[in-house]
């Protein structure tokens, strides 16, 4: 089965989502998401303002493709990777950083952002995320399903699936 290659919970989730809240409204963009080079969304924040995104999976899917033919052509030239990447229409534009060897940091903005802004702040995004998730590196926490669980379930089930007598 395939699975996301980083998992964001807890405070580390809660500090990277600030992070991402602060570059929207900075930058002035529409969307910000942390996509893992599998094309699985890790998070993601929408401007206040910004229409109803197109299907974040496919994005993500989309990106994390990109991003490894963008690898290789590098690779081509001698290259590790291109660390950057924008894409800019004649509406939208995407700006990827990678985060790391397991993350992409992806914004999206419109013409009413200044690219050198999206790339400034994303950047600083990028240095403040490496941060967050280097001091967060650790086993994920452990689920500890006492006896007192366990108690609690069981009457749980016993209350739905009890057998009652009709009137």
């Amino acid at each position: 089965m395939l699975e996301p290659s980083l998992d964001l919970y807890g405070e580390t989730f809660e500090r990277v989502d600030a992070v991402l809240a602060d570059l929207v409204v900075k930058c002035h963009a529409r969307y910000a998401l942390i996509v893992d080079r599998k094309g699985f969304v890790l998070v993601h924040q929408r401007a206040v303002w910004a229409p109803k995104p197109p299907s974040l999976d496919s994005l993500a899917t989309l990106i994390a493709s990109n991003h490894s033919a963008n690898v290789a052509i590098a690779q081509l030239f001698g290259e590790d990777a291109f660390r950057e990447t924008v894409q800019q229409g004649a509406e939208v534009g995407t700006y990827v950083e990678e985060l790391g060897p397991e993350a992409l940091l992806v914004t999206v903005f419109d013409g009413s952002a200044v690219l050198g802004k999206v790339k400034l702040f994303t950047k600083q995004a990028v240095a403040r995320l490496r941060v967050v998730l280097d001091e967060e590196r650790g086993p994920p926490p452990v689920l500890d399903l006492d006896e007192a669980w366990s108690n609690d379930t069981a009457n749980l089930f016993d209350g739905l699936f009890v057998k009652r007598t009709l009137p």
